[in-house]
């Protein structure tokens, strides 16, 4: 297994190049757009967290204590859900085919905990407002040659991200290496 690296910091033209490269997914596809979210979130990994850092510290500044508490319970409850996914057949089985719906249930089980505590709006501001800004972004954005590469060697095991374990938690790459390993299979066979 190789060593985790950071992924490096995408230039802001490449990140946020202009309309020409954003276009409305098809919604008819969900394979296709699931995997323009995976390739997206793992080619701009580091912009998604930096963004994301941005966000967090300026919710964190004006509330410190609610965006503590905010991230511990997410934490807690992602890595629960983590834990049951690995221990539970079904919930894994769950995870694999509805992995949007999986991360549903973690923020609606945060947000339901959080209620409890009053930290419902920094969970809002700070928590899901950022989720939500990456998903529009790795929805909306379209791949480039770069990006498809980078991906590739990932799902291969060359490189592993932040971001690659985090999707490895959500069973999101197994379909990704398993294609990868039949086109070089059929490409070897050429």
């Amino acid at each position: 297994m190789a060593k985790m690296e950071l992924a490096p910091v995408r230039p802001w033209d490449d990140f946020f190049p202009g309309a020409e490269r954003f276009a409305k997914p098809d919604f008819a596809d969900l394979t296709k757009w699931n995997n323009r979210v995976i390739s997206n979130l793992l080619y701009y990994q580091t912009n998604y967290f930096a963004a994301a850092v941005v966000v967090f510290l300026i919710v964190g500044f004006l509330n410190p204590f609610g965006m503590f508490l905010g991230g511990t319970v997410v934490t807690l409850v992602f890595m629960g859900s983590v834990w049951a996914g690995e221990n539970k057949a079904t919930i894994k089985n769950f995870k694999r085919k509805n992995p949007t719906l999986f991360v549903i249930g973690v923020m609606a089980t945060s947000y339901f905990l959080l209620s409890l505590c009053g930290g419902v709006m920094v969970f809002i501001f700070g928590i899901t407002f950022p989720l939500l800004l990456i998903l529009v972004h790795a929805s909306l954005r379209l791949r480039n040659v770069k990006n498809r590469l980078e991906n590739k060697i990932e799902g291969v095991g060359l490189k592993k991200t932040p971001m690659g374990i985090i999707l490895d938690l959500l069973d999101q790459q197994e379909e990704k290496i398993n294609k990868i390993q039949d086109f070089i299979e059929s490409k070897l066979k050429e």
